[in-house]
């Protein structure tokens, strides 16, 4: 039998629909659900499958020796942000997510876990698009960057991101991070051109495939690692 629907809210801009739905997948109305994210009808998450998520902020954070201050592009759900913030050694972290619903989602309670993800005093919402915050942040401000955004390349939300995930774009982020650091890229598909730009700026690149349960179905998602 199909999973049930059940709409949570709903908001609309000049780039989309953004949609919160909770999924039952049992006959017990009392057994709650997942909670998922849909843009412009492309699934991006839900409360389920959240291994790859948190694995970007922990993969990225053994990366790093001293990672004080994080950068995350996209807030989702909140599930790298929360992972990052579980690291006693980070001291500042920004989230800058696109869509201001989802981030007042997570504030006032609709996204159950969202007020207690946001209630730590290191993390601070940037509502923009991920190009605008880079272009005006210093460089060298921090020790990690952590992209997540639409699917990846090559499954995109938004078609003008595709060039966030080019090397011109990926050399801006590089600008910000300081030596030691490390820049880490979520896809929900491995991408040779990903990797080709990634190296091309940062000289060397290592990707790493997550095994996943996606309702059922058998996925493998990825994880760009690489370091100036």
């Amino acid at each position: 039998m199909p999973p049930e629907y059940v709409e949570i809210a709903r908001a609309a801009s000049e780039r989309g629909e953004v949609v919160l739905r909770r999924r039952r997948e049992s006959d017990d109305p009392d057994a709650g659900g997942a909670v998922e994210l849909r843009v412009n009808g492309v699934f991006v998450m839900d409360t389920v499958e959240t291994t790859t998520e948190r694995e970007l902020a922990r993969a990225a954070l053994k990366q790093v020796e001293h990672p004080r201050a994080v950068l995350i592009g996209g807030l989702g759900l909140g599930f790298t942000a929360h992972e990052v913030l579980a690291d006693p050694r980070v001291e500042r972290v920004a989230v800058v997510e696109l869509e201001d619903a989802l981030v007042e989602w997570m504030r006032d309670g609709t996204v159950p876990h969202g007020p207690s993800y946001l209630a730590d005093e290191r993390l601070h919402v940037v509502m923009a698009d991920i190009r605008s915050a880079v272009a005006e942040a210093t460089p060298g401000s921090y020790d990690l960057v952590l992209l997540d955004l639409d699917n990846g390349p090559g499954y995109l939300v938004h078609d003008a991101n595709a060039e966030v995930y080019e090397a011109t774009f990926l050399g801006e982020l590089a600008e910000l991070v300081r030596p030691g650091g490390a820049l880490a890229v979520w896809s929900s598909a491995a991408s040779e051109p990903l990797a080709a730009a990634l190296a091309d700026v940062f000289g060397s690149v290592t990707p790493v495939a997550y095994d996943v349960d996606l309702q059922g179905r058998a996925e493998q998602y990825f994880l760009y690692l690489a370091r100036p």
